[in-house]
Order: C-alpha cells, then structure tokens, then sequence
C-alpha cells in the first residue's frame, strides 16, 4: 500500500496481488491523527497488505523539512498501531506527476483528486525498484 500524507488528505493506493501494478484506492479527509490511523490499519488489515509505503516530501535540493517531519510523526503512530513494515520512498514530484496523468484523462476524471493517484506513483516507483519482484507463476508450462 502507498500513502501520500498531506495535512487535508492522504492518499492511498493499492498494489495487486503479485505487486506489479499500483492503483489509486481513495482518499481519507483527515480528521485527527487516531481516526486516521485506525482508518488505514483497517485497510491494510481488510486488504491484507504487506508494506505501507509512505511517500517523504523532500525538498528538491535533498534536504527534508517541516512537512516531512509531520509525515514522520505520522508514520511512526501508523506503526506502533500494526505491525506491517513501513518504508518511505522520495515523493518529490509526485503530485506534478499525478496531476498531469490526470489532467491528460480529464474527462474520465472530472473532479478527481490528486492525493490518491500521488499515492499511486509512489507506490509504482516502490515496486519497480523491488529488489524482490514476486515470480507470476502461469498455469500451465509456457512454450519453449
């Protein structure tokens, strides 16, 4: 699962099964810090997830800021309320490249928020990066 943690609103997306493809799940309005964590380790646990990866605002030049400080705070009570591993991934530019996927599917995606599809591209770069890609194991032998 990947979360894109914004002060209004986190973004969450969902990987399938074999952790290929990432997809905009939904967006939670934060309400406070409890409500918004039992709210996603209900997810996570209905989902039967396996990561939460938490995208980390850094600036461009590298350095982490206030923002990411809050998504820090915000991850470590995520983690003490489950015990799925969490990791953070660079988000920088995510929400540009979000909002541009989007706006090139405009009329499929009137009034859509960004914050979910974010979330999304931050969890693809996760598991295109994997250093364990899980094997699709077909059916039947393939065709040699």
């Amino acid at each position: 699962m990947g979360l894109d943690v914004g002060d209004a609103r986190i973004g969450l997306a969902i990987s399938d099964p074999l952790g290929i493809i990432a997809t905009p799940l939904k967006i939670i309005s934060r309400k406070d810090i409890e409500t918004d964590v039992r709210t996603i380790v209900d997810i996570v646990n209905k989902n039967n997830v396996a990561r939460i990866i938490v995208g980390m605002p850094f600036s461009m030049d590298g350095s982490l800021g206030t923002q990411a400080d809050k998504v820090r705070s915000f991850a470590k009570e995520l983690s003490s309320h489950t015990d799925v591993p969490l990791e953070y991934r660079d988000e920088r530019l995510s929400t540009v490249a979000a909002k541009r996927i989007l706006q090139q599917v405009r009329k499929t995606s009137r009034g859509a928020r960004y914050d979910a599809a974010a979330a999304a591209l931050i969890l693809q770069s996760y598991l295109d990066d994997s250093l364990t890609p899980k094997e699709y194991q077909p059916d039947e032998p393939a065709d040699t």
